[in-house]
């Protein structure tokens, strides 16, 4: 009877409040071609990762337009994990985000396609700078992604904290962010992660590349004790155990140690959630482990522990993934951002953790069958 009572309120809230998932991110026009390995090569690109865009990379915009056929679709780590979630809802407004676009065309047509498919959208509008644009340059079943940030390199926390913005962050049951965002503004994130942590409200983040891990250590730590579900593929997470000296290459270890992390809100324990394509999701959880140290001022503050470490209580499992055979794989863009758009919008449905990485794994399937990130019809989940 408790369980249903509690299924019940869940059920209640969620159907009934805007904003229940809050994300801040980079905002992109996605424009997405079908490429050839020569022109992988002209810019040095490798055929499945994603970079942001270097002095040398800049004319490869132009000539995508010029040589290829091109689609333009809204884009953005965060916004495909939302554009995901509203599909499977099939409920508008349930999701807001924040990010910052230029003040031209490209913006506007980003706004008005996000405004469509029902998420709130709260831009800031930079006066200086262009739109972002993110060009993806499919070779086979790979993906090269090459981001221009323009005008989301500038977002500001001051917006973020705007009465009228703020207002969706405190109506929110789950914040989510991409790691792409801590090289943009890693205080309005860090202001994020320690509004959930005092509301007990569930804080998600995203690897989301390896060059993250090894040019944002700082800020990735920094955020790490407030970080209640930890996502990223098998690559991502390499080079994070490289980072934090984890002294492993088995994933099942590493999963374990990311989730035995310091954390800040003792209520919830970390979950740790590492896909690695077609091999099966590995999902682990367990007690964080935390060091009391004396301040000067006879305080005790907490730091991470150096390895080595042992972890106690901590639990890993294996989940496999929908067969999918080599025929039917279009685009593998996006597909990440989509199996964490699955997840949340079960998680934010109180749902337990196997019918979450089901439905994750579900909308990663399918949207590797999809040119880019498009949805058509309504989900069919069984």
């Amino acid at each position: 009877m408790a369980q249903l009572w509690v299924k019940c309120c869940y059920d209640f809230l969620f159907r009934y409040s805007e904003s229940a998932i809050v994300c801040i991110g980079n905002p992109l026009l996605d424009i997405s071609a079908t490429g050839t390995k020569e022109f992988l090569e002209k810019y040095d690109l490798d055929a499945n990762n994603s970079i942001l865009a270097e002095e040398k990379h800049l004319p490869m915009f132009q000539e995508v337009l010029d040589n290829f056929e091109v689609e333009y679709t809204p884009g953005g780590a965060g916004p495909n994990t939302l554009r995901m979630i509203q599909w499977i809802l099939q409920e508008p407004k349930r999701c807001a985000f924040f990010g910052c676009i230029g003040n031209d065309e490209n913006g506007k047509i980003l706004k008005k396609k996000m405004t469509q498919i029902g998420i709130h959208v709260n831009y800031l509008i930079d006066e200086d700078h262009k739109t972002g644009t993110c060009v993806s340059v499919v070779t086979g079943i790979n993906r090269s992604l090459v981001a221009d940030l323009g005008a989301a390199n500038h977002y500001k926390k001051e917006h973020l904290k705007q009465p009228e913005n703020w207002a969706h962050v405190e109506k929110a049951t789950i914040i989510y962010v991409a790691g792409f965002h801590l090289s943009v503004a890693a205080d309005a994130i860090l202001e994020l992660g320690k509004h959930a942590a005092m509301y007990n409200k569930i804080f998600g983040h995203n690897l989301s590349a390896p060059y993250l891990c090894e040019l944002y250590t700082e800020q990735q730590m920094t955020l790490m004790p407030y970080v209640d579900y930890l996502f990223g593929n098998e690559t991502d997470f390499a080079a994070f155990s490289k980072q934090q000296n984890f002294g492993t290459d088995d994933l099942k270890e590493v999963a374990l140690k990311a989730a035995a992390l310091p954390k800040v809100n003792t209520e919830r324990e970390r979950m740790v959630i590492i896909t690695q394509g077609s091999l099966p999701t590995i999902v682990a959880h367990g007690n964080f482990i935390f060091q009391l140290l004396s301040s000067s001022s006879g305080k005790s503050r907490l730091a991470a522990l150096r390895l080595p470490f042992f972890i106690l209580g901590g639990e890993v499992a294996e989940y496999p993934v929908n067969e999918i055979r080599p025929e039917e794989i279009v685009d593998t863009n996006g597909a990440g951002d989509c199996f964490v758009g699955g997840f949340l919008s079960q998680l934010i449905q109180n749902k337990n953790i196997e019918e979450c990485i089901k439905v994750a794994n579900y909308c990663a399937s399918y949207i590797i069958r999809r040119p880019g990130i498009s949805m058509v019809g309504k989900p069919c989940i069984e």
